[in-house]
């Protein structure tokens, strides 16, 4: 067995088994350094400049991963001992298997090692990009009123440690933490040496992802700047009014790599790959083309570059994002593991498909260029029922307080607005409220995971004496708890949950179609 590294490659292009770059590794330089070096990266942002490189072209555009929490040891670990390289095997529906060796990312930087390696390569004129993929909760924002979170223990420490806190004038002292940190302060260093500024590219699924990076990167500066560490020049309307923040919308569904992952890879193509990716053979990436320093050649590779990518993105969040949710926690109360077993359900299929996506989904996506909805609803469903990826419903029962305000809430909200039914998703929302107990119909019990987890626990374990207990949190549902059309199907859907049963409240919901 071949241990995956640069060396190794000529042995295992001579196998045969898995195709390989076929540019010397040594000819790529560094354009665009990546905060959050994930799974869906991987399979997603690292693929697509892959491509190109192949092709012999933008090898001047290679990846610099960053790492920043203790978790993030391991990737570079794993990076470290593989020369950036690793597995991609993409999974179609009917088992097809297109395995591949991604060599886009030329390093990787853990930055509690080393942050000042981080600002350095930041600080380069030959950094052109800095992309993000840190999760809707990476951007440090309340989701019900949009504003930055200036207490959060992180960023006070950033602002307060990092930086001296002594509102000098002077430049900072020390190094920061937070992916905040490292931007502003790059940025910093390179108005100061006079080097234009990277753009900044968030491939998060939030809506306009962009826009609240550059909302939220902008109130950390101000911080900074109030705390006198810019003296008179501030940062905050520089970025302002020199940096580039292009929206996009990214897809493709990628599940944590397992050790059946590993395993498979190792038997069936003789690599051994700390950590390989596995997803989906679907991909989309739909980028706003605003890169005044210029960027690869996305288009040639399968990237959609478009003025306005909002169609796009709500088409995303609303219609794949949603059903997720939709799906996630009906299923684990149903007793289900994977993606493909709930989204072939002969229950939740039907709720999902028709009575959330047709009649509370749909009506709230814009006109999409060139996409026929039906059919993308269609596909979705096909997507989700891939049992070769064997997603997991637990990955996307995760984190729920950052997705459900960020994704269904606004669905919730623009129905009511319009005079809209919304019980279906109001029983979404109730399945989580019922899966936040943190026991399944049989007494089994599950993890819940989520940055709040001791706060959605609590408010789920109220409600035999508050049933609305768990909407009362304005930071997660703003006002919804005072609108009777949504609070009556919420609590007769949270009723039956807790009574007969996830699978009684979905016949009932079909039923009445």
């Amino acid at each position: 067995m071949t241990s995956l590294n640069a060396a190794a490659l000529p042995e295992i292009a001579a196998a045969g088994r898995i195709p390989v770059p076929d540019v010397p590794l040594e000819e790529r330089s560094v354009g665009i350094v990546h905060f959050g070096v994930g799974g869906f990266h991987r399979a997603h942002q690292a693929m697509f400049l892959d491509r190109l490189m192949r092709a012999g072209r933008d090898l001047d555009w290679a990846l610099c991963g960053v790492g920043l929490l203790p978790g993030d040891a391991r990737m570079r670990d794993a990076l470290g001992a593989q020369d950036g390289l690793y597995t991609l095997v993409t999974k179609a529906p009917d088992g097809t298997q297109d395995p591949r060796v991604i060599g886009s990312i030329a390093e990787y930087l853990f930055a509690p090692d080393d942050p000042e390696a981080v600002l350095a390569r930041m600080s380069e004129a030959s950094t052109r990009i800095v992309s993000l993929t840190v999760t809707e909760g990476g951007y440090n924002y309340n989701p019900s009123t949009g504003e930055f979170q200036r207490e959060t223990p992180a960023v006070a420490e950033d602002v307060r440690t990092a930086f001296g806190g002594e509102g000098s004038g002077d430049a900072p002292v020390g190094h920061p933490q937070t992916m905040f940190g490292f931007v502003v302060e790059a940025l910093r260093r390179r108005r100061e040496a006079g080097t234009p500024p990277f753009t900044v590219m968030s491939c998060d699924n939030v809506r306009g992802n962009g826009d609240l990076a550059k909302r939220m990167i902008l109130a950390y500066a101000q911080l900074r700047d109030e705390a006198g560490l810019h003296g008179d020049a501030p940062m905050a309307p520089w970025i302002d009014e020199h940096v580039a923040f292009p929206n996009c919308m990214v897809d493709r569904i990628t599940p944590v790599t397992a050790e059946s992952d590993i395993e498979m890879i190792s038997r069936e193509y003789d690599v051994q790959d700390a950590w390989p990716v596995v997803s989906e053979d679907f991909v989309q990436w739909v980028l706003e083309d605003s890169f005044p320093l210029g960027r690869p050649a996305w288009e040639e590779v399968g990237v959609q570059m478009v003025e306005d990518v909002e169609p796009y993105e709500l088409m995303k969040l609303r219609l794949l994002n949603c059903s997720h949710q939709a799906i996630a926690y009906f299923g684990l109360l149903l007793g289900q593991t994977f993606a493909h077993e709930a989204a072939q359900d002969e229950d939740l299929a039907p709720f999902t498909r028709s009575l959330y996506m047709d009649r509370e989904g749909t009506p709230t996506v814009p006109d999409v260029p060139g996409i026929d909805l039906d059919a993308y609803k269609d596909e979705l469903m096909a997507r989700f029922s891939n049992a070769h990826v064997r997603d997991t419903l637990a990955r996307l029962a995760a984190e729920s307080s950052d997705r459900i305000p960020t994704w269904m809430v606004p669905v919730i909200q623009e129905n009511l607005e319009a005079g809209r039914d919304v019980s279906a998703c109001a029983a979404i929302v109730a399945s989580w409220a019922r899966y936040a107990e943190g026991t399944g119909e049989n007494g089994e019990e599950w993890p819940v995971v989520d940055r709040l987890h001791d706060r959605v626990m609590a408010a789920a374990a109220k409600h035999d004496e508050d049933p609305l207990a768990f909407l009362r949190d304005a930071e997660l549902f703003g006002d919804l708890v005072e609108y009777e059309a949504f609070t009556t199907p919420y609590l007769h859907a949270l009723d039956v949950l807790r009574t007969r049963g996830a699978r009684a409240l979905l016949q009932e919901l079909h039923a009445r179609v």
